[in-house]
């Protein structure tokens, strides 16, 4: 199978977005997906990026993504985080996954990062698999912690 990986273009930002909401719908999530078109070509495609982002391309449709962002560590200095990789149901197995993550890593080596992260479900098995496979260390003691919109406007609002 020939398939091509770049950088995403503002252009595939309506395949990006559905692959997001297909990722939705396998984590039983369906309805979370709050994040607009808009909201993607705005955010990733201006002076000061929000995002980075890198397709999977067979016959010039996108089969996977891997979005990211930069972070700083306090403890190891320049990092970037995976927020998702996604392959698209039917094209799984195919070696995408690891050529996206591949660029990924490439990427975060030409920047001189010092980590790479991300999460995954715990009951994710072909997913904690595959990143096992590829060297990562699943930090099962770490808890992922957030505040969704409403939490910061209470959080905000008793400050």
């Amino acid at each position: 199978m020939s398939f091509t990986i770049r950088r995403a273009k503002k252009e595939d930002m309506p395949q990006v977005l559905a692959l997001i909401n297909q990722l939705a719908h396998f984590e039983n999530e369906p309805d979370a997906v709050e994040v607009t078109l808009k909201d993607l070509e705005n955010d990733g495609f201006n002076e000061s990026p929000a995002f980075f982002c890198f397709v999977a391309e067979i016959n010039s449709k996108i089969e996977g993504i891997a979005l990211g962002y930069n972070r700083y560590s306090t403890w190891k200095g320049k990092a970037i985080h995976l927020e998702d990789l996604i392959v698209n149901e039917t094209m799984r197995g195919t070696g995408l996954g690891t050529a996206l993550l591949d660029e990924v890593v490439k990427y975060g080596y030409q920047l001189g990062v010092k980590r790479i992260n991300w999460e995954v479900l715990d009951w994710n098995e072909p997913a904690i698999n595959f990143y096992k496979q590829k060297g990562a260390t699943i930090k099962e003691e770490w808890r992922v912690v957030h505040m969704d919109e409403q939490s910061i406007k209470n959080y905000i609002s008793n400050i």
